[in-house]
Parts: C-alpha cells; sequence; structure tokens
C-alpha cells in the first residue's frame, strides 16, 4: 500500500484485497470439516451506501472480479481486479485499479502473494513476496516493493486460513472471534489484529429479501450462511483510553463453502456495498 494514497482511498483498494483474498471482500475466500472450499467466479458491484465525516466521498463506484479455486491437497489460489472510483466533490475523481494473486497452503503452511496497484494512471510499487510458517513463527521474504526478511508470530493466520477459523467458529455456535492476520497488504509488513462478530446461522431454506446469483444457484440453496462482521485494527497502532478504533471493518454473508455475498464495507468515513452481479461454478479437481 503507497504511503502516498489518501487515507479512504487506501482503505478501499487494500482492505477489498485483505477480504478478497481470503474468499471476503475478501471480500471478498478449506472450509472445516464439513467440507471443501466452493472454486468459482463472482462479479461484484461496489455503490456507495452513506458518506459520514471530514473525509466524505460524494460518491463511488467499481467492479471486483474475483477467482477463487483449489484443494486442500494443492492449495488455494486467489486471483481478483478491482477497478473502483471515488469522487470527493468539486470534480475530484480518484480512480484505482488494483490486482492481487495469492497462493496458500491449505494447511496454513506457506502463503505466496503479488499486488498491483494502479492510482490515477500512476502506479505504485507493487508487493511480491511468500511467507513460511517455520517452527513457532512465520518468516516473510519480501521480493518487492524491497527486498527484506522478517519473522512474524506464529498465531498469526493467512487469509484463507482467517475464513477457515470462521467457518469453523460459526459451525461451533462461536459469536466473537478474535485472530491475528497477515495478507501482504499496505508495504507487505502489515499486520492486523481481527475481531470477527458471528450472527445466528441462515438456513438455506429461508426467504431472501435480495436475491443475487449465488442464492440462485442450485449447488448454494441448501447450504447454510452466516452474518459476520469483521473490524481491522492496526497491530501497531497505539490506542487512546484503552480503546481502539477500526481501520475498516467489513460485513457478509458467509457461506459454509466459503462463499460470501451481501458485502458492504465501513471505513469510518463512508460505507461501501459489493453488490453479488455474477456468479458461476469452476470445475476442480478433487484430491486424490
Amino acid at each position: 500500500m503507497a504511503s502516498s494514497l489518501p487515507i479512504p482511498v487506501r482503505a478501499l483498494v487494500f482492505s477489498v484485497a485483505a477480504v478478497f483474498g481470503s474468499g471476503m471482500a475478501h471480500v471478498p475466500a478449506v472450509a472445516a470439516a464439513g467440507g471443501p472450499f466452493l472454486s468459482h467466479q463472482a462479479l461484484y458491484e461496489l455503490s456507495l451506501v452513506k458518506s459520514r465525516g471530514s473525509n466524505a466521498i460524494s460518491n463511488a463506484r467499481g467492479r471486483i472480479l474475483y477467482n477463487f479455486s483449489g484443494s486442500s491437497c494443492e492449495g488455494y489460489t486467489s486471483e481478483f481486479r478491482q477497478v473502483s472510483e471515488l469522487d470527493s466533490g468539486e470534480g475530484k475523481l480518484t480512480l484505482s485499479d488494483l490486482r492481487s494473486s495469492s497462493w496458500e497452503d491449505a494447511a496454513g503452511k506457506s502463503y505466496r502473494f503479488k499486488i498491483d496497484t494502479r492510482m490515477n494512471d500512476t502506479d505504485s510499487a507493487p508487493v511480491d513476496g511468500v511467507a513460511e510458517r517455520v517452527g513457532d513463527h512465520i518468516t516473510v521474504k519480501l521480493k518487492q516493493p524491497a527486498a527484506k526478511t522478517f519473522d512474524l508470530d506464529g498465531n498469526v493466520v493467512f487469509p484463507t486460513e482467517q475464513i477457515q477459523h470462521i467457518i469453523a467458529a460459526a459451525r461451533a455456535g462461536k459469536s466473537v472471534l478474535e485472530l491475528t492476520v497477515y495478507d501482504g497488504s499496505d508495504n507487505g509488513e502489515k499486520v492486523y489484529n481481527t475481531l470477527s462478530v458471528i450472527g445466528q446461522p441462515i438456513p438455506g431454506t429461508r426467504d431472501i429479501a435480495s436475491p443475487d446469483p449465488s442464492t440462485a444457484n442450485d449447488q448454494m440453496k441448501t447450504l447454510t450462511r452466516w452474518p459476520v462482521t469483521v473490524s481491522y485494527y492496526d497491530r501497531d497502532a497505539k490506542s487512546k483510553d484503552g480503546e481502539q478504533t477500526p481501520v475498516y471493518a467489513m460485513s457478509f454473508e458467509l457461506f459454509e463453502n466459503g462463499v460470501s455475498r451481501a458485502l458492504v464495507l465501513d471505513y469510518n468515513d463512508f460505507v461501501i456495498s459489493g453488490a453479488m452481479g455474477k456468479f458461476d461454478v469452476k470445475d476442480s479437481k478433487p484430491c486424490k
């Protein structure tokens, strides 16, 4: 994440990378013992829900094209492209184009990632690296934006692993889950503390007020899903009066196979929704 980006724009670009890098969006995605994640392609339409605060914007729009594939034996690959436009008023438009790809070992032992960003036709330094779980710690080796090697605490989880934990917690009836997550965002060194709040399960038989292509799909109709809100906190930021404001929060409905719908991203100054406009199931090779 380039430090020159305005905070709201940085949040919009890179929190979506975190979400959909994990299967959120994300926002954006194996599942625990209940079954594998679903290989799929989804298109999300971004729009402004509301604006507030000193950095308020007057309009936002964009699209995310997200591809997720893999299995528990070959690992999971996530690819997405997000193009978004923020209008801060008085004709000031900020256009961002983010391309991200990652591969994660199903056991959470290895994570490879690459993120390329263009802002108003200006390229930011790409982020390219690999993280390996070694003993009681994780070693990160960055190629870009600068060659660097550093260690993270062993309790840190990677994006797909994060979704795996959320689904397992939801199945166990837990309503709160705290995790520390590394996804390669920012300059490749950012670590987030996250708080997930999980709502009551929604059975596939329940009527849906706002259906979309995922809920109309035959493979999805019978699946349970949960309303989830994940708040992301900068691990290195100092809290005031014992409380810390999240950098951003994302809400979505998470299916038991890792698919996410009804995305809402809250960046404190404004809120963006991501409505699924297209959904296709992809062929996947079963483990031998």
